[in-house]
């Protein structure tokens, strides 16, 4: 009888959630945190200083913040901790995807953020 291999554990990351509207950042995070460590913080100066005192293995950020842009932010977090980053966005025009990539967003989900496809593409790439 051939023994059926088990797929190995997703891997638990340390994710850095930038969001400013606060119920959205509560309700991503609680849901988040069930399979994975979240820091939630809501702007761009908050952003920099848990990047600065936690290493953290991805970033979902929304584009538009209070204190500054989502692309700046992370252009800054992948030159400075070359982080991986899903961006979270009201649009998704393709000459905008293309600004998105090269800032080093990986990927790009339009509000309101479907929770299922953005488990999903976490799943991808913490294997």
């Amino acid at each position: 009888m051939e023994s059926t291999a088990t797929l190995p554990p997703k891997k638990r990351l340390n994710i850095l959630l930038v969001e400013d509207h606060d119920d959205s950042r509560r309700s991503m995070s609680k849901l988040l945190g069930r399979k994975h460590i979240v820091r939630d913080v809501k702007n761009v100066e908050s952003a920099l200083a848990a990047a600065c005192a936690e290493k953290f293995d991805l970033v979902i950020s929304d584009l538009g913040l209070p204190d500054g842009s989502g692309l700046d932010l992370m252009r800054q977090l992948q030159q400075q901790y070359h982080l991986k980053g899903i961006c979270l966005s009201g649009f998704g025009m393709e000459d905008e995807l293309a600004q998105l990539a090269e800032a080093g967003f990986c990927h790009h989900l339009t509000k309101p953020t479907d929770m299922r496809k953005l488990e999903s593409i976490i799943d991808q790439m913490s294997s």
